[in-house]
């Protein structure tokens, strides 16, 4: 599996192939088509990203040292812009979770052009996908002070 930075790197070279924000937007929506729909028993209020104009569920399991997050949208573009962070950050520690800037979303050439809306709510995915990681970091530590061996 591809690091972080290859992954970022990947996704860089897709999107700045393009130099029209119209072909960046249909490569968002169709990440977004390829994303696999969440199960609808991960579409509540509990899984719900709060601070996004459209309804998003985002759920992490920590499986060994790694999470994985699945997402998904009632809107095509920020299906895609979920299913990107999660693309970027699934398989991932929760400590390369926690210290990745994000400020490639820049380099992709997409923050320029979102609404005031849809940055907020991108911010809010990105938020609440840090807030996870941090939340297992935590659970580690921990487990690891305690001499438990198996994080799940």
């Amino acid at each position: 599996m591809a690091d972080i930075s290859e992954k970022i790197r990947n996704f860089s070279e897709l999107f700045t192939q393009w130099s029209q924000w119209e072909d960046r937007y249909k490569q968002l929506i169709k990440i977004g088509k390829n994303c696999p729909p969440l199960a609808d028993e991960y579409k509540n209020e509990q899984y719900r990203v709060k601070g996004c104009q459209s309804q998003v569920w985002l759920v992490a399991k920590l499986e060994g040292d790694c999470v994985y997050f699945q997402s998904d949208s009632d809107a095509m573009i920020v299906k895609g812009l979920a299913s990107l962070l999660v693309n970027i950050f699934s398989g991932e520690s929760p400590k390369v979770i926690v210290e990745t800037p994000t400020d490639f979303l820049n380099e992709l050439g997409i923050l320029e052009h979102l609404s005031m809306n849809r940055s907020s709510g991108l911010a809010s995915i990105i938020k609440q996908m840090k807030l996870y990681a941090l939340a297992y970091l935590k659970l580690q530590k921990s487990q690891q002070d305690s001499g438990e061996s198996n994080v799940e």
